[in-house]
């Protein structure tokens, strides 16, 4: 894909030696003639000159490892997170890519014998939270290119020869960052491991004889990273949640192409608690700080990106409304040549099946579209286009509705690509080569899945149209079968996952002398989902059989009455405290 530059090179394959006073990881690859030593007890970290002799005898045989994605600091312990399983997805700015399917945290915790009593206990919940971070879908990393920047903004900034991955990584990408500040102040530089979350895929094909290839890789911003209901909306600095930029890439006859399409939060402070109902009311708070919020937003997307196209798919009635009216009116007062803001009442006009109804929208933007452009450069490296602006997408979640109108954006770019080198003749369009368009709907079917498993817990909604063109009756049982998989996540599950996020962004610290993050005080200590489900069914079976065996028993009758009255207050009061009953985040504030 050209001259990107190269930094410094890293360890891409070691073995683990699990000693009993300290791990050793030892390159395998000629990459590094050092070994990293992690003392046991407390972590500390040193380089060695060659394997201690006994190793091979305390330890027959090393664990081979692809990475050490950095070290987390907890209350008693310091605990390295190693890559312990990678896939090759392909090649960008040519170099492999690799997903991460499986980590491990090592424990270097031998102090916590010496913790009170409360520490041991506050340990035990963060290592559950380290349990979940092992398992946190859709990591990718790359020994050679740096994956937090686009094609672009590569060439934009330039990158000086030598430079470490870490030096060049944009930190609002960059998953692991905190974790490898202590890699970074000990300056070992071959084990530093930028990582990314996201998604990235890879599609080649062959269109009139001429091989085509087409990646779509996706960057999740990590200043308000969360879960689907725990993190809504922006924070007063204009961060917004489930943030992700897109970039698809075109490779053809020596050219490559780069289209960058962001997706983001509704940018006002919002919030959407979840209390054990289908759907939790929408509130919209500090409405004296949302011009303000909006502004920052903006401001910083402009100073990216250049010219900014907005796009707002929520409903514009019903309880959506209320995010609609307060984004319309802040963008009101931010409208100029540069930022244009645009309702489109998806539901309203889609519907559940007529998505096809889109080609409206797009003959709306067209102009926008072609005057942002799209980046593009010759087998010489020559710059024959810039993208000067960027469309901004956002529906309530941003994953369902947004991936299908940003799948429809991303093929009328690869058209407007695949036209302008020659591919295709001039108005030919994806449709009629089978191959492609197939492929290419896959590439944005799995890309949509990946940031919604990531965000909400399962597959996006709607996939079937982008992946077969229509919908169907398979996508729209499937459709309510995740539906109620988030209603679970999101309720019975999340809490844990956005602790384990706000943990491994740096959002929360851990350090000694503070309040545990986890005691529960007064109702939220009784708070039992399981036990008081059990005593409503209890008293709604009791209640039934108590009637049906009255008969005209006056005293039965009125057994039957108030037990059927302790029935639903119990009911009632659970209802009216389901916030208490779910599983709720500990360590950071909603906002």
């Amino acid at each position: 894909m050209g001259d990107f530059g190269g930094g410094q090179s890293l360890c891409t394959r070691m073995r683990l030696w699990e000693l009993p006073d300290q791990y050793v990881l030892e390159p395998t690859d000629s990459i590094s003639r050092q070994l990293l030593a992690i003392d046991r007890s407390n972590g500390n970290l040193s380089t060695l000159g060659q394997l201690p002799l006994s190793a091979s005898a305390q330890v027959p045989h090393a664990t081979i490892v692809f990475g050490l994605a950095g070290i987390v600091k907890l209350l008693a312990g310091t605990y390295p997170l190693i890559i312990t399983g990678r896939q090759c997805m392909g090649t960008y700015k040519g170099s492999p890519i690799y997903r991460v399917t499986s980590m491990r945290f090592l424990n270097c915790n031998r102090s916590l014998q010496n913790s009170t009593s409360q520490e041991k206990r506050d340990e035990a919940h963060f290592l559950a939270l380290l349990k979940s971070l092992e398992k946190t879908p859709g990591l990718y990393f790359s020994y050679d290119s740096d994956l937090t920047l686009n094609v672009q903004r590569s060439k934009e900034i330039g990158i000086l020869g030598g430079s470490p991955l870490w030096k060049q990584a944009d930190t609002k990408y960059l998953w692991n960052r905190l974790l490898l500040e202590e890699l970074i102040e000990n300056k070992l530089e071959p084990f530093i491991l930028p990582v990314i979350q996201g998604s990235f895929q890879t599609i080649q094909t062959e269109v009139h004889g001429k091989e085509v290839a087409v990646t779509l890789i996706a960057r999740r911003c990590t200043r308000r990273i969360g879960t689907r209901m725990w993190r809504r909306g922006a924070d007063k600095d204009g961060n917004v949640a489930n943030f992700v930029e897109t970039e698809q890439v075109l490779e053809a006859e020596g050219f490559v192409a780069s289209y960058v399409q962001i997706r983001g939060s509704i940018p006002v402070l919002w919030e959407q608690i979840v209390d054990l109902t289908y759907k939790p009311k929408i509130k919209a708070i500090n409405y004296e700080d949302t011009p303000l919020v909006v502004e920052r937003h903006f401001r910083d997307l402009q100073q990216r990106y250049g010219d900014v196209l907005a796009i707002d798919l929520i409903n514009q009635q019903g309880s959506e409304a209320v995010l609609s009216i307060a984004y319309g009116s802040a963008m009101q007062k931010l409208v100029n040549d540069s930022l244009r803001y645009i309702a489109f009442d998806f539901h309203r006009i889609c519907g559940h099946i007529h998505f096809e109804r889109l080609s409206s929208l797009y003959n709306d933007i067209r102009e926008d579209l072609d005057k942002q452009g799209y980046y593009l450069v010759n087998a010489e490296g020559k710059i024959l286009e810039k993208q000067k602006g960027v469309v901004r997408t956002n529906c309530i979640d941003c994953l369902d509705r947004t991936n299908v109108t940003q799948s429809l954006l991303g093929r009328k770019a690869l058209e407007m690509q695949l036209q302008r080198i020659g591919v295709f003749e001039a108005s030919e369009c994806i449709q009629p080569q089978d191959q492609l368009d197939e492929k290419f709907k896959l590439l944005w079917a799995d890309h949509g899945d990946e940031i919604s498993i990531q965000y909400s817990g399962t597959q996006a909604l709607k996939g079937d149209f982008v992946r077969y063109g229509r919908r169907t009756l398979q996508g729209l049982l499937q459709d309510g079968y995740n539906s109620l998989a988030r209603y679970y996540y999101n309720n019975f599950q999340d809490g844990i996952r956005q602790d384990a996020m706000d943990l491994v962004a740096g959002h929360y610290i851990v350090s000694r002398g503070t309040p545990s993050p986890f005691q529960l005080n007064g109702f939220e200590s009784l708070a039992y989902l399981p036990g008081a489900s059990a005593v409503i069914i209890a008293g709604v079976y009791l209640t039934s059989h108590s009637f049906r065996q009255g008969g005209e028993d006056a005293y039965q009758y009125l057994y039957s009455v108030v037990l059927a009255g302790i029935t639903a207050a119990f009911t009632a009061l659970v209802r009216s405290n389901g916030r208490q009953f779910c599983n709720r985040p500990r360590l950071c504030r909603l906002n």
